[in-house]
């Protein structure tokens, strides 16, 4: 399986009142366009558009998703299948990408769990988003409209934007071209007999009540621990669908991007054999737990595995899981590395994981979520600012009279990403 990925490396998001387009670098935008597209939705009662560009003075809150711009030009499939395009199997053909430009939404909150973004001063050195040319869609639901309605809204309206975007970028030739190729098992052990077999057990946020992960638009608790081929991913076939801390909640740009994946990749016939890619979800109930993480250790045993490496999305309840995945997959033989993050309370003196396990003795952090910053003002605002007092993170009256915010970094976007989008660590 082979999937490459058209590269148009956009350097500047403009507006017109002409047709929107892609052009040397530059995306140049409609924005009567987008509102029309998002609001062809009943449930969306208005709708602005804005751009935010890299060192701007501009903040972006709440931020609901970041959506990278795509098109599919060859192959099967579409673009975020079960969402937009029908559910033929992606990860293979020519999928082009405007590399740098996000769509990012926002609007009134869904639930209290969404995040900052902004584009310079402190908070921009926590998050990735701080660096992509940014479409900043505002929408308002119609009053009245059901938490999950609304949320359903956004989410699709963003995904309808990020499409109508990347297709500007059907006939554009890409500045660079990324090549990836996923063998079956058989010829992978044929062709790296020596090298260790490597997998990658992703943790799926699926706790409900808007903490949902969907997987060719199927909500992933409902699902049962699976392989997936890794192009599959990189392709679309994961979005967002969340409302979990906006630290370590993996939007759908993260998905398209996953930093573990590709770092696989780079090692895949070199260092190690990338054998496959497990996807598990992350239930509330002990039951479901125990299903899905022996699942997890079942395929990883399936599959050959000599070691594994774990990512979760969020904190808590899902620290039982990723326990339960390290301590079966260690017991089959398996050794395991777990990417999290850590809520140490603000002195970092706190216990880092809800769960622990001796198991557990190989760990790369994404950082203290609890650690405390200061956000200076921005000059301007896209989105709504009274929000940062109740988002995750926050805490009443956090802003003082000079207009500076104070917040944990688990309310900044992708501040401690569990896939390693991003350069936080700790020692």
């Amino acid at each position: 399986m082979k999937l490459e990925l058209g590269n148009i490396i956009i350097n500047d998001i403009q507006f017109t009142n002409e047709g929107s387009k892609v052009e040397n670098g530059v995306l140049t935008v409609n924005p009567e366009q987008i509102k029309s597209l998002v609001l062809e939705d009943s449930n969306i009662e208005s709708c602005e558009v804005f751009i935010a560009r890299p060192g701007e003075s501009v903040r972006i809150t709440p931020v609901k998703d970041v959506i990278e711009p795509r098109v599919k030009v060859e192959g099967p499939g579409g673009i975020f299948p079960g969402w937009i395009a029908k559910v033929d199997t992606v990860g293979s053909g020519r999928t082009n990408v405007l590399k740098g430009a996000a769509v990012v939404t926002t609007g009134k909150i869904v639930g209290f769990q969404e995040g900052i973004i902004d584009m310079t001063g402190p908070g921009a050195d926590y998050t990735p988003f701080s660096k992509t040319y940014n479409l900043v869609v505002k929408m308002e639901p119609v009053e009245g409209l059901k938490q999950h309605d609304h949320e359903y809204a956004l989410r699709i309206a963003g995904f309808k934007v990020a499409c109508f975007l990347g297709e500007l970028g059907r006939a554009v030739t890409p500045d660079e071209i990324e090549t990836f190729e996923f063998d079956n098992l058989v010829e992978s052990a044929k062709k790296y007999p020596d090298l260790p077999r490597v997998a990658y057990v992703q943790m799926l946020q699926s706790q409900g009540l808007l903490h949902d992960t969907y997987v060719y638009g199927v909500d992933a608790k409902r699902t049962l621990t699976t392989i997936i081929n890794p192009l599959e991913t990189m392709d679309g076939a994961i979005v967002s669908g969340n409302c979990v801390s906006s630290c370590d909640k993996n939007p759908t740009y993260v998905h398209l991007n996953n930093k573990v994946i590709r770092e696989l990749f780079k090692a895949h016939g070199k260092t190690l054999n990338f054998v496959g890619h497990i996807i598990t979800n992350e239930n509330v109930y002990l039951a479901d737990k125990e299903r899905s993480s022996n699942w997890s250790a079942k395929l990883a045993e399936y599959l050959g595995c000599d070691g594994v490496i774990i990512s979760q999305e969020g904190f808590g309840n899902p620290d039982t899981d990723l326990i339960m995945n390290t301590k079966k997959i260690e017991a089959k033989g398996i050794k395991t590395v777990i990417i999290t993050d850590e809520y140490a309370g603000r002195d970092g003196k706190s216990q880092s994981l809800a769960d622990a396990d001796p198991s557990a003795n190989a760990v790369v952090t994404g950082g203290n979520a609890n650690q405390v910053i200061v956000l200076p003002p921005m000059e301007t605002v896209y989105g709504h600012l009274h929000f940062v007092d109740t988002i995750a993170g926050g805490s009443a009256n956090n802003i003082d009279a000079h207009g500076n915010i104070t917040v944990e970094i688990q309310a900044i976007t992708g501040a401690t990403n569990e896939t390693g989008f991003h350069n936080l660590s700790a020692r």
